[in-house]
């Protein structure tokens, strides 16, 4: 049964721009998923009211910058609907420690906090959008095949559609691959590796934070504040 969209609790600029995916096939078949695994008591996250939290924080006509990660966090306590955050009080993972790290390269006054709580950079206009929004308990890609990236490519390609000069960011192999959903015409694309501690020292030195800056500057936007955390 196709899922009404008015039963999608979603902040209301993205409910009505994504309104059409909510009534598609795929769409209800994610909710029929989550719905029999948790039934069958599997522990998935984030928490229900966490899953659409990076649109949540970030209204539609806020995006400024897109951060696109691939799978929500795998253990208790991390997932938080919003790609490389975790809350405060859970151990900084260290791909986020590497990407302070590297603000820090671009802004000296930088100062590393000792949690990984992102809100404030969603509330900036960072979309922190995940390409898979839900996960099993300790089973990384286990939601991969459900559907979410329909859905997630659909977010991609309404922004790139219905706005101009936003700056993505594509970290990794994965993420560069979601460059093709974006109107390059329109707006920036940024691509590095991955910042996973896989990649050695093939992340650092991409001057990303502050070429991201410059890019919204150059529109007469205002910055990102990285450091306000």
């Amino acid at each position: 049964m196709p899922v009404n969209p008015t039963d999608v609790k979603i902040e209301e600029s993205w409910k009505e721009r994504l309104s059409d995916e909510f009534g598609k096939d795929y769409f209800a078949q994610i909710k029929e998923f989550i719905v029999a695994e948790k039934q069958a008591g599997k522990t998935l996250y984030p928490p229900g009211s966490l899953i659409f939290n990076a649109f949540d924080l970030t209204p539609f006509d806020n995006v400024r910058v897109v951060i696109l990660g691939q799978d929500p966090y795998h253990n208790p306590g991390e997932a938080m609907g919003l790609s490389f955050s975790v809350p405060k009080g859970v151990r900084v993972p260290p791909s986020l420690r590497r990407i302070y790290k590297e603000i820090k390269n671009d802004y000296e006054s930088f100062e590393i906090p000792a949690h990984g709580d992102l809100t404030a950079w969603a509330k900036q206009g960072v979309l922190l959008l995940n390409a898979m929004l839900t996960v099993e308990h300790k089973k990384p890609g286990s939601h991969q095949k459900i559907g979410w990236q329909n859905f997630t490519d659909a977010v991609i390609k309404t922004l790139s559609e219905e706005r101009e000069g936003l700056v993505f960011l594509l970290w990794g192999g994965f993420a560069k691959k979601k460059k093709s959903l974006i109107d390059t015409n329109k707006h920036h694309v940024l691509e590095s590796a991955h910042p996973s501690p896989f990649t050695r020292d093939a992340w650092f030195n991409n001057g990303h934070f502050a070429k991201a800056n410059e890019l919204l500057c150059n529109q007469g936007l205002e910055e990102i504040d990285w450091g306000k955390l």
